[in-house]
């Protein structure tokens, strides 16, 4: 299987701390790596670099076999990374179907024509079509979920970065959110998963990589990785005797 990204020995520090300390991962293409670490462990500085709100003060990211280190944002946005937010970010005041468009048009490079179709596509695929004149402002937080990744899909991505979809949902709205995760893993789009709900890391990521104070801890199968000494020790703690 073909990287899609390649990450090597990244690093990233504020001041004495170094909140990405010489990682080194590759992503396949057409795979779901789940990210998993305790807080502060450097994930979301991870995906800032990633998608170019920071630079990185050593190392370099290449992604399909170019190196975009020092990209802006808005063109690795249009090479093709999409992202979501932990806390999502719609336009409030625009309906569902608005906050899509604009993703479209402006982060996918469609004609509005265009767009509409993409959109309709997109409605159908989160399970928001009943909800297309919504406000975005007024939706519960698993619409809002299944919306920002609709937004993250509107940007034609190859490859998406969710950070923490499932966070604060039900059991039951967090495999709902999984659902449609492996549904757009099955059009072939790349998946990078930041998620601290360890059963949806097991139940939807074909790799799982550790990290722990921006260091890398493990990558592999997602089970066998948690139930890693060294992961455990890193992640929880070690167990007291």
């Amino acid at each position: 299987m073909v990287d899609i990204l390649a990450v090597n020995l990244l690093t990233k520090t504020f001041g004495r701390l170094r909140a990405v300390d010489s990682l080194t991962f590759e992503v396949r293409e057409g795979e779901i790596l789940g990210v998993m670490g305790p807080n502060g462990a450097g994930k979301t500085t991870l995906f800032n670099l990633l998608t170019g709100v920071y630079k990185p003060d050593e190392g370099d990211i290449q992604y399909q076999g170019k190196d975009i280190s020092h990209e802006s944002p808005a063109k690795r946005c249009r090479r093709g990374i999409g992202r979501t937010y932990q806390i999502p970010r719609p336009f409030d005041k625009l309906t569902v179907f608005e906050n899509l468009l604009v993703g479209a048009v402006h982060g996918g490079g469609l004609s509005e024509k265009r767009a509409r179709g993409k959109v309709q596509d997109i409605l159908n695929l989160i399970g928001l079509m009943s909800k297309t004149d919504h406000f975005a402002g007024s939706l519960p937080l698993l619409d809002r979920k299944t919306l920002e990744l609709g937004r993250a899909l509107a940007t034609q991505p190859t490859l998406i970065l969710l950070d923490e979809i499932a966070g604060g949902l039900t059991e039951k709205e967090a495999t709902k959110v999984l659902g449609i995760v492996r549904k757009i893993s099955e059009q072939g789009i790349t998946i990078v998963w930041i998620e601290h709900l360890l059963m949806m890391m097991a139940e939807g990521a074909d790799r799982l990589l550790a990290i722990s104070e921006g260091r890398w801890l493990q990558c592999g199968d997602p089970k066998e990785v948690m139930n890693s000494t060294e992961v455990l020790d890193g992640y929880l703690g070690a167990e007291e005797e």
